[in-house]
């Protein structure tokens, strides 16, 4: 049975939704990565309550930084 161009459409929007999704998850590992790395931490030691406040430390630091922009 053929499919509708709205069938269609639908599944290709679901598909591209998909890859925004993938290159969003891409962009925050590598984001972290970077952030770890800089920071000189080690991956075993990280625990959630320190990745969350790195977390903040940062975010306060880049909207301080844009509001003084």
């Amino acid at each position: 049975m053929p499919q509708s161009n709205l069938e269609k459409q639908e599944a290709k929007l679901k598909q591209l939704n998909q890859k925004i999704k993938a290159e969003k998850n891409k962009i925050e590992q590598s984001l972290g990565k970077q952030i770890i790395k800089s920071a000189n931490l080690d991956y075993a030691t990280l625990t959630t309550p320190q990745i969350k406040m790195i977390a903040k430390k940062v975010a306060a630091f880049l909207n301080q930084a844009q509001n003084n922009q």
